[in-house]
């Protein structure tokens, strides 16, 4: 593809109007939105708005005038349109992680007599920690299979099924419905993270038959650093499934203040503390944002994006060793590109230099990822050229590139 051809592609974009909705520095191309999405600007105005009037001149007014309270479900209830399921079955509330402990906890009390965890080897690191921990206090076992082993390992035995919809690495994609159909033939619930699929993929968690999820807020949905998550429980397990957290904002009536615990029967009683204002306020707007544009034509458009990025480089750079780690099919990848290369860690630090941003998985993988809302199909050609560049000139074997920060 030359790059007028990407040019071409970009002049019949339909959502190509939404790149002006966000605030990205000049000259920089930004492929790492699948970690940290980038500032809408309404996000910025909003919470310039909340700290000001809401919370500068309203004060302890805002809980009830200006919607603070009704914040995690009206949120939630937003998010629910992007992932394929109804209103009151999502709230917005804490971390993925904290969601994730909470649902798998839950799972495992609507299963009893169940006392497996099962996930996959390689998930995201911190959804095994926390289904580690999990399993010790609660006294079940976490069983981690390699991913071919999934299937095969759903028993009797297996009270919930944890996945990453999307893998963090490589984009590898489950089949949604398929692993649910597999999992609810045995008995088991399954827990979905749609850290790297909400905003980016198309998702019919209803149409699926899916029972659990949990989401990240910054990444595709530019929620801004440590936006809070969002947690998805089908209706049907609404009235059964119990929070191991009970705090005050998952009574049934938060302000009459009783000493004991009375969950609430629907997505409230999967609250915790007092929601994170400011958080919710720049998430709303992403979200809002979002909500414009149809998932199914963002994900056309990012998995062209990865199409033309993947050709490119590998035209580009296959003589320099660099080799595709990430599926090449449309249906079984999200849209992050990981390509490996022995020395992906200064190659990664040598394009930032460039103002190519993406991002390094130890041990050798380059991850590039494609929002489709602000990203362009001329920005992605013009990105492998300089890949193509960077690996030519050898300028990634400065020693400035090869020194390891804490974050990357």
């Amino acid at each position: 593809m030359t790059r007028d051809d990407a040019r071409a592609l970009d002049a019949q974009d339909p959502l190509a109007r939404f790149r002006d909705a966000f605030q990205l520095p000049e000259g920089v191309i930004y492929l790492d939105g699948n970690s940290l999405g980038p500032p809408p600007t309404a996000a910025l105005d909003r919470l310039r708005d909340v700290a000001a009037r809401e919370w500068g001149r309203d004060l302890i007014t805002s809980w009830n005038v200006n919607g603070w309270m009704a914040a995690p479900l009206r949120v939630g209830g937003k998010i629910a349109g992007l992932v394929g399921a109804k209103p009151h079955e999502v709230a917005v509330a804490d971390s993925t992680s904290v969601n994730l402990f909470k649902l798998a906890a839950g799972a495992l009390e609507l299963r009893p007599g169940r006392r497996v965890i099962l996930s996959e080897t390689g998930n995201f690191p911190t959804d095994l920690y926390v289904l580690e921990g999990l399993a010790r206090t609660a006294g079940a076992e976490l069983r981690a299979v390699a991913p071919d082993a999934v299937l095969d390992s759903l028993t009797d035995e297996v009270a919930v099924l944890v996945l990453t919809h999307v893998h963090y690495r490589t984009a590898r994609r489950w089949d949604m419905a398929a692993v649910t159909a597999a999992a609810h033939a045995v008995g088991a619930l399954v827990l979905w993270d749609l850290s790297h699929s909400a905003g980016a993929v198309a998702l019919d968690l209803n149409g699926c038959g899916a029972d659990l999820a949990v989401g990240c807020g910054y990444k595709y949905l530019n929620g801004g650093p440590g936006a809070p998550a969002f947690l998805f429980v089908a209706e049907r397990h609404l009235n059964g499934i119990r929070s191991p957290l009970s705090g005050w904002m998952g009574h049934a009536e938060p302000f009459a203040f009783e000493d004991g615990y009375r969950p609430s029967g629907d997505i409230r009683g999967q609250l915790c503390g007092t929601p994170s204002v400011l958080g919710l306020a720049a998430l709303e707007a992403g979200v809002d944002l979002q909500a414009q544009a149809d998932p199914a034509a963002i994900e056309a458009k990012g998995q062209s994006l990865c199409d033309l990025f993947i050709a490119e480089v590998e035209r580009r750079c296959g003589r320099f060793g660099v080799e595709l780690a990430t599926p090449r099919a449309r249906t079984q990848r999200g849209l992050h590109v990981s390509f490996a290369h022995p020395d992906g860690y200064p190659i990664v630090q040598a394009l930032i230099a460039r103002g190519v941003i993406g991002d390094f998985r130890a041990p050798d993988l380059m991850r590039f990822g494609f929002a489709p809302l602000y990203l362009s199909h001329e920005a992605v050609w013009r990105a492998a050229e300089i890949l193509e560049e960077v690996l030519a000139t050898g300028a990634w074997e400065r020693p400035e590139f090869r020194a390891r920060a804490a974050v990357t």
